[in-house]
């Protein structure tokens, strides 16, 4: 699936914590699965940042930042090569554990 509907928005929502509000704000009239599954993935990848600069003065902070970096990374690809994918494991829970986004 090269262009799925809603790939615009789903690259946005990559694009800073700022172009994941708009992503949102762009799929509520059209509910878009594409999208909004990289809505929910992004929103996980945004807090797993958040728990990262919580973490900063310790020496795992360092680590789960670059980690979180580079998940992002693999999602914005993944979402510009128009594939449904993430990160194993916690795109599947992200999915589940935010509902309210789709």
């Amino acid at each position: 699936m090269k262009n799925p509907p809603g790939k615009i928005k789903a690259i946005v929502a990559y694009l800073t914590f700022i172009g994941l509000f708009i992503a949102i704000s762009m799929n509520r009239d059209p509910k878009e699965e594409f999208a909004t599954w990289h809505i929910k993935n992004m929103f996980g990848l945004l807090i797993l940042l958040f728990v990262s600069v919580a973490l900063q003065q310790y020496r795992i902070g360092f680590y789960v930042y670059y980690i979180s970096l580079a998940l992002w990374l693999f999602s914005l690809i993944m979402a510009i090569a128009g594939r449904k994918e993430g990160v194993p494991y916690l795109s599947e829970k992200f999915q589940q554990w935010f509902p309210f986004l789709g």
